[in-house]
């Protein structure tokens, strides 16, 4: 009989799971619940409806993490973490998590998974949650897909965490296949909101911080809100408007605007007129810029690159507006205008400002 043909060093063949048997015990997906100033982030319900599916896939309970103070916004994030599908929720609970600071944070995350053992830990990739993740998985010397776009049970049983890699150009699947938790970070919209289901409870798990301010050297001095300061609201944004290289000159950009502010939504741009200097960084939209998941998405003039598809196909509705017939962001659009957008821009809102008066705004 003939030998087997051989596979490639760095092949499928050599990408075996090797887990140690002190993570053979490592079971149940935990999501970590980002609550600051008493709000929950909504990225941590986003995460649970994920975390649910990953969970099911395993047969393995889904278990939420609530850090904070004894309060009852603390009180009423635990009773949501089950209106969204938690099984378990474990709580750490003390005055010295009043404030998001990392040593405490990381101390109290990093202390419940030696404990508990998860096999999967997913958090928000928000300020926050970037900053923990990286505190977390560096003590506990373990893989962290930043910035996932998709997450799935791999027929290995193994985490495969989806992020586009190379500036965007490139989507790639990363598994953590020796070490546990297997962690990842998702940005705010990539994955759907779930419906709550207030009928729902649980078990509740309690853990001890076990540290006194002495041993933190941030301190908080203040908080200083930035409300005041007009932001942009692309991620939570029911009808959003964006142009790219097909306006051509930064002047152009104006239609975009004009157009968004008769709808009622925000406007946004593709990656290379930020790159430019057209428009700031935080109206950039897609996987390196904002994720966003409006009813209804206008692409003017944009190609369509990887990293900008990914950030907007959870759209319920794209139209895209571009001159050529091959272009990418077509692949993703629900509706496609081959014209240019410097003509339809306009048309547009001229149209909706006649059905919209109260919006029409001055040409």
């Amino acid at each position: 009989m003939a030998d087997a043909p051989q596979q490639p060093a760095g092949g499928r063949a050599a990408m075996q799971m090797q887990l140690a048997a002190k993570f053979k015990d490592y079971r149940h997906v935990w999501v970590f619940v980002e609550i600051e100033r008493g709000c929950v982030h909504p990225v941590s319900w986003e995460l649970m409806g994920e975390g649910r599916k990953l969970a099911d896939d395993l047969g393995v309970d889904l278990c939420a993490v609530v850090l904070g103070p004894r309060t009852d916004d603390t009180k009423a994030a635990i009773s949501q973490t089950y209106h969204y599908g938690a099984d378990i929720c474990y709580i750490c609970e003390d005055p010295l998590l009043a404030d998001y600071r990392n040593e405490p944070y990381t101390r109290a995350l990093t202390g419940l998974v030696d404990k508990y053992q998860p096999e999967i830990l997913l958090l928000g990739a928000t300020p926050l949650g970037r900053d923990l993740a990286g505190s977390v998985a560096t003590m506990l010397q373990t893989g962290l897909t930043a910035d996932s776009t998709e997450l799935r049970i791999a027929d290995d049983k193994s985490l495969a965490a989806t992020r586009p890699t190379f500036g965007g150009t490139l989507l790639c699947t990363i598994h953590t296949l020796n070490h546990r938790p297997q962690m990842a970070t998702v940005r705010p919209r990539v994955m759907a909101m779930p419906e709550p289901d207030r009928s729902r409870t649980g078990r509740m798990v309690w853990h001890s911080l076990g540290m006194a301010e002495g041993d933190i050297v941030t301190k908080v001095l203040e908080f200083v809100s930035d409300a005041r300061i007009e932001k942009a609201n692309l991620a939570y944004a029911d009808i959003v408007v964006a142009g790219g290289m097909g306006l051509r000159q930064p002047g152009n950009l104006a239609l975009v605007q004009r157009l968004a502010e008769v709808v009622g939504g925000e406007w946004g741009v593709s990656r290379p007129l930020v790159q430019k200097g057209w428009a700031p960084a935080e109206r950039q939209i897609g996987q390196t810029g904002t994720t966003i998941r409006p009813r209804l998405y206008i692409a003017a003039g944009i190609s369509g690159a990887i990293q900008h598809r990914v950030g907007v196909e959870g759209s319920d509705l794209i139209v895209a507006i571009n001159t050529d017939p091959d272009a990418r962001i077509f692949d993703v659009a629900h509706l496609g205008v081959v014209a240019d957008a410097l003509t339809i821009l306009p048309a547009l809102a001229d149209a909706f400002a006649r059905r919209l008066p109260g919006r029409a705004l001055a040409s």
